[in-house]
């Protein structure tokens, strides 16, 4: 049996279709039924909330041909998604979704102590995996010397360095200048240990303690703040307020920026 539809209309009297518009914040319609005239504040799934003069409020569905734009008819549809925007590693740089790590290269940095290197991970990670850099650490400066001369830099395997407590006339500051050249860059932070380069309000503190000298300063700083004297438990606590590079003090953040520039500057894989 055939089957006819069940629309008779003539086509000289179906409405003419009307333009569809987003309806985008700000945009003022009325409400064609009820004479409702608003700004759109909210547009979800199938309804729209419309703000008048009076800051009323009302909620409308969205139907063709519902409401008035300057006089005229249209239907609204709910706006399209904006795109996203581009997400961001720990170290503020714009993310590459996907991205590869890079072979490592010949070059390397190398931090004071194993702390160090935890926190770079954190912060930089992400970018040191694409550029394909490799962090290692020492057990101090004292032995930086001869660790320079075995790692032999060169133009395409330079050497980066980042010491703790870097301040004129330090043991620390004679041993930089005798290993710097052209290939191998020493650059530090003022703070006694790298925990001091986490800002206080990250960790929970009011600021980080002075602690007299002759103390071990990370026993003294447990013991001045009340936590337990275990330093490693107390380093986690420290390292878990760390989440992104706004979590660190400018005078660590422009060192291990300028070690990567410096590294991957050479080219070499």
């Amino acid at each position: 049996m055939r089957q006819y539809s069940a629309d008779l209309t003539p086509p000289w009297k179906k409405p003419k279709p009307v333009p569809e518009v987003a309806a985008e914040p700000g945009l003022v319609v009325e409400e064609a039924g009820t004479g409702f005239c608003g700004a759109v504040i909210r547009c979800e799934a199938g309804t729209v909330t419309l703000e008048d003069r009076f800051g009323k409020h009302r909620v409308f569905p969205l139907e063709p041909r519902g409401f008035l734009l300057e006089g005229r008819a249209v239907t609204l549809v709910r706006p399209a998604a904006a795109p996203p925007r581009p997400t961001r590693t720990a170290s503020g740089s714009v993310a590459v979704p996907g991205a590869r790590a890079r072979v490592a290269r010949a070059g390397r940095i190398y931090v004071e102590g194993r702390h160090d290197a935890e926190l770079v991970e954190r912060v930089w990670g992400d970018d040191l995996r694409i550029e394909g850099v490799v962090v290692e650490y020492l057990e101090g400066v004292d032995d930086l010397p001869g660790i320079v001369a075995e790692f032999a830099p060169g133009p395409d395997a330079r050497l980066g360095v980042l010491v703790d407590h870097l301040v004129p006339g330090t043991k620390e500051w004679r041993i930089a200048e005798a290993v710097t050249s052209e290939h191998a860059l020493v650059v530090g932070h003022p703070y006694i240990d790298v925990w001091e380069a986490v800002k206080p309000s990250s960790v929970g503190i009011p600021g980080w303690p002075r602690v007299p000298r002759g103390q071990d300063w990370k026993t003294g700083v447990c013991r001045a703040l009340g936590w337990p004297e275990n330093t490693g438990a107390a380093w986690q606590r420290i390292l878990s307020g760390v989440r992104s590079y706004k979590d660190l003090e400018p005078e660590l953040l422009g060192r291990v920026e300028e070690l990567i520039d410096f590294v991957t500057a050479g080219g070499g894989a």
